[in-house]
Formats: C-alpha cells, sequence, structure tokens
C-alpha cells in the first residue's frame, strides 16, 4: 500500500477522522470506502452514521457549523481521546485555522511508521503493514 494513499481529501469526514488510519479502511482493503465517499453502493454505516448525517452541517467539515463542537462530536471526541490519543475536536481546528492541505501533510508525519513507511492504525496503535507498535 503506498503511504500517500490514505491521507487524502476524501477520506477526511465531516467530524475530523481520517479513515485513511483506520482499522476498517486498513484491514478490509477495498472494502471500506471511507467515509466521505460517494459510492453507489455504500456500506450500512452511511445510513446510521449521526455525524455523516446531520443536517446542520452546511459546509464540508463540522468545525464551520454554528454549533461546534456539539454534544455528540464532544462525546466521540472523548472516547478517540481516552482509547485512541486522537482527537476529532483537534484535527477539525487545525483544517479550520491551517486548511485542508496543510491537515493532511501532518497527518502524513503522523501516522506514517517510521520503520517501514506503512500506515499506523489509530485503533490498534501498530503498523498495518509491518506490524511495528506506536505508544
Amino acid at each position: 500500500m503506498a503511504t500517500t494513499l490514505p491521507f487524502t481529501r476524501t477520506l477526511i469526514t465531516p467530524c475530523g477522522m481520517n479513515c485513511g488510519i483506520c482499522h476498517a479502511y486498513l484491514e478490509r482493503k477495498g472494502k471500506c470506502p471511507g467515509c466521505n465517499a460517494q459510492c453507489d453502493d455504500p456500506p450500512q454505516y452511511f445510513s446510521i452514521c449521526f455525524m455523516r448525517n446531520c443536517t446542520k452541517r452546511t459546509k464540508q467539515y463540522c468545525s464551520f457549523c454554528d454549533e461546534f463542537p456539539c454534544k455528540k462530536l464532544k462525546q466521540i471526541d472523548k472516547r478517540y481521546r481516552k482509547q485512541y490519543g486522537m482527537s476529532m475536536i483537534e484535527n477539525l481546528n487545525y483544517i479550520k485555522d491551517h486548511g485542508i492541505r496543510a491537515f493532511l501533510k501532518s497527518e502524513a508525519a503522523r501516522w506514517t511508521c517510521q520503520e517501514c513507511g506503512g500506515i499506523i492504525n489509530v485503533h490498534k496503535h501498530r503498523c498495518s503493514a509491518c506490524g511495528a507498535f506506536r505508544p
């Protein structure tokens, strides 16, 4: 897998998750299009995801919403901070302050394995290519 593939605009969700570092994207090779994808046969979770289907969001990312950060985003952010050491709210603030290109560059630096150049799985803290652990 090329190291630049997971660091594209289409894989950054409205809630600030980078689908390119998600276990579903990394482990199901080709079966998960990323939450921001437009596809003919979308996965079931597209229809049940509150963040993806929020009607209050008027722009691509939640950080541009008048209610940012909303209660649902705070809940998921709290869980991700605690379990995975990643903050969607921080991601969204970074996108708002610096733009998506700068965010993608910072994501590539943060989530590319120093051992082999593979991608670190945010949910398992391991490289999806060589298995190296990243605390």
